[in-house]
C-alpha cells in the first residue's frame, strides 16, 4: 500500500512556511493529475512519431520505386482491412510503448514533485527498461538520504535549542530575581551571570566549529609544529582543574618526533577537550597520562585516566553529537568537535574503555 506524505493528506505540516499557501499550487491530487497528463503526453509522441516513421517510410519507397514495384508493375494500394490491421497494430504498439516507457516516466515525475513538497518517503518501483530501473534506484537512493539527513536536521535543531534553553533560563532567572530584589545586586550575583554568558558564548562558538567542521568548509591554519611543545601548553592550561580535583597529570613524549605540519591552535583545542573530560571523570587522587610516539607515517597521541571508565553501551556513542554520558556536565559537543578536527587533518580517534578501569581515547596525526 502507498504512503501517503504530508503533500497526500489534508493537514498542512508543522514545517511548511506560515506565509505560504497550503496545498501547494494545484492542490492534493496535483501529482497524480501532473502523472496521468505526462503519460498521455508521452504516448501521444511517441505514437505520432511511429505513425509518421510509418508514413515517411512508405513515402520514400514509393518515391525510389515511383510508384512501382521491381518488375516495373504499378504498386497496388493495400485494402481496406489490410489498412485497418495496420492501424491497430499501430495503437497496439502506442500502447505497449506508453506502458513501458509513459508510465514509469510517470511515476519518476510524480515521486520527485512529493519529495520537492517535503515527502521524503516517496520512493518508486523499480521495474520497466533497464536504464528506468537504474534511474529508479539512484531516485529510491536519493530519497532515502534526503529523508535521513532531513531527520537529522531536525534532531540537531532540537539539541540545539535544548541546550541554548539552560543558559538562557538561568540569565532571565537571575536578572529577573536581581530586578526583584530576590537576589542583591552585588559582585557573586553578576559573576554567576557573567559565567552563564560565558558558558552560552562556547556552546555557540562549539556550533559554529561544528557546522563549519561537517560542512567541509573549516579553514585549517597549517603550520610547522613541534607537538612535544603543544601538548606541554595544553597539560598547563588544565593545571588549575587537575589541581583543583587532586589529579596529578603525566606527560610523555617521545624525543624522535619531528615537526608536523597541523593547525596548533586545533589541536590544542582537540588535546584540551580531552584533557577535560579525562579529569572530570577522574577520582581525586587518580591520575590522567598524555603520551605521543611515533608509529610509521604518523603520530599518535594517547589520553588515559584511571576513572569510572565508560560502559560498553555507552561507549559507541560518545562521539554523536549532543550526547552526554552519565553524570557528564557538558554540552555533549566536545568529542564531536574533537573527533572532526583530526579528521580534518587527515587522521582518525578511537576510544578504549571498560567500566570501573578508567578510558583511553587516542588519535592519530599524519606526519607529512
Amino acid at each position: 500500500m502507498r504512503r501517503r506524505g504530508w503533500y497526500g493528506g489534508r493537514s498542512q505540516p508543522p514545517w511548511w512556511p506560515a506565509n505560504e499557501p497550503w496545498p501547494p499550487q494545484g492542490g492534493p491530487h496535483a501529482w497524480r493529475r501532473g502523472r496521468a497528463r505526462f503519460a498521455r503526453r508521452a504516448g501521444g509522441l511517441f505514437g505520432a512519431v511511429l505513425i509518421l516513421s510509418v508514413i515517411g517510410a512508405t513515402t520514400v519507397l514509393s518515391w525510389l520505386t515511383a510508384g512501382r514495384d521491381a518488375y516495373g508493375q504499378p504498386l497496388r494500394l493495400p485494402t481496406v482491412p489490410t489498412r485497418i490491421l495496420i492501424v491497430v497494430v499501430v495503437l497496439g504498439l502506442v500502447r505497449i510503448g506508453m506502458r513501458r516507457f509513459g508510465t514509469p516516466l510517470g511515476d519518476i515525475v510524480e515521486a520527485s514533485n512529493r519529495v520537492a513538497a517535503g515527502d521524503f518517503a516517496a520512493r518508486l518501483s523499480e521495474h520497466g527498461p533497464p536504464y528506468v530501473r537504474d534511474v529508479a534506484r539512484a531516485f529510491n537512493s536519493m530519497a532515502t538520504r534526503l529523508a535521513a539527513q532531513d531527520a537529522q536536521r531536525r534532531h540537531v535543531m532540537a539539541d540545539i535549542a535544548h541546550e541554548l534553553r539552560n543558559p538562557l533560563a538561568v540569565l532571565q532567572g537571575r536578572l529577573e530575581g536581581m530586578l526583584d530584589g530576590v537576589y542583591p545586586r552585588d559582585e557573586a550575583q553578576i559573576s554567576a551571570v557573567l559565567e552563564e554568558t560565558r558558558l552560552l558564548a562556547r556552546l555557540v562558538d562549539d556550533l559554529r566549529t561544528l557546522s563549519h567542521a561537517e560542512s567541509g568548509t573549516l579553514t585549517l591554519q597549517k603550520e610547522s609544529t613541534d607537538l612535544a611543545i603543544l601538548l606541554d601548553e595544553a597539560v598547563r592550561s588544565v593545571s588549575m582543574d587537575s589541581t583543583a580535583g587532586q589529579v596529578s597529570i603525566r606527560l610523555a613524549v617521545a624525543p624522535d618526533l619531528p615537526l608536523i605540519d597541523v593547525d596548533p591552535l586545533r589541536i590544542r583545542e582537540v588535546t584540551t577537550n580531552l584533557l577535560s573530560n579525562a579529569l572530570r571523570h577522574t577520582p581525586p587522587g587518580g591520575a590522567v597520562s598524555v603520551e605521543a610516539v611515533r608509529r610509521a607515517e604518523s603520530i599518535v597521541v594517547t589520553v588515559s585516566d584511571n576513572g569510572a571508565g565508560i560502559s560498553a553501551e555507552e561507549l559507541p556513542k560518545i562521539f554523536d553529537r549532543f550526547y552526554k554520558g552519565t553524570g557528564s556536565r557538558g554540552s555533549g559537543l566536545g568529542l564531536t568537535i574533537a573527533r572532526n578536527l583530526v579528521v580534518a587533518h587527515g587522521g582518525e580517534i578511537r576510544a578504549e574503555s571498560r567500566a570501573g578501569q578508567g578510558t583511553t581515547i587516542t588519535f592519530t596525526l599524519p606526519v607529512s
